[in-house]
């Protein structure tokens, strides 16, 4: 089975302020039949691209087996890693990009990795507030999260 899952996610212009992150997980079932599911959660001090990795990890956690799965992303910094190989230097070099920089969220990379391994992960670049009405979803979920009254610490770097 195929799942497409569309992500984003949200500092909302201030690393202290709140943020959130949105995911739809859509997918054909046996019947023909399309379903998606819906995923959102409102974080504060945190960053845009701790935000982004972790719609992509609330996404690929949520499948129950594994999947050939499709991730559609605005976010450069994610679909690059994998796309360009930059993870697998990454990996090899101990977490470091060029010559000792070293790699931020390093605890939600390898989240990623772990959630990605029972499945075969594509990702797509696809150009935030551009219309495709999947993503546009995502944004207003994003928006929503982090506009949300239940914001919540980062569960993820805390636990």
């Amino acid at each position: 089975m195929t799942v497409k899952i569309f992500t984003d996610g949200s500092a909302r212009g201030n690393p202290d302020g709140p943020g959130g992150y949105g995911c739809i997980l859509q997918y054909t079932d046996g019947k023909g039949q399309l379903h998606e599911r819906e995923l959102s959660a409102g974080y504060k001090k945190t960053t845009n691209n701790r935000m982004e990795l972790m719609a992509a990890i609330a996404g690929l956690e949520a499948l129950i087996r594994p999947c050939q799965v499709e991730l559609y992303s605005d976010s450069k910094y994610l679909t690059d890693a994998f796309n360009q190989r930059w993870i697998d230097s990454w990996v090899k070099k101990g977490w470091k990009r060029g010559k000792n920089e070293p790699v931020k969220n390093t605890d939600l990379w390898k989240r990623l990795l772990k959630a990605m391994e029972p499945h075969r992960v594509t990702f797509h670049w696809v150009k935030g507030h551009d219309g495709h009405p999947e993503n546009e979803r995502c944004d207003q979920l994003a928006t929503g999260a982090a506009d949300g009254s239940d914001l919540l610490e980062d569960v993820v770097q805390n636990g």
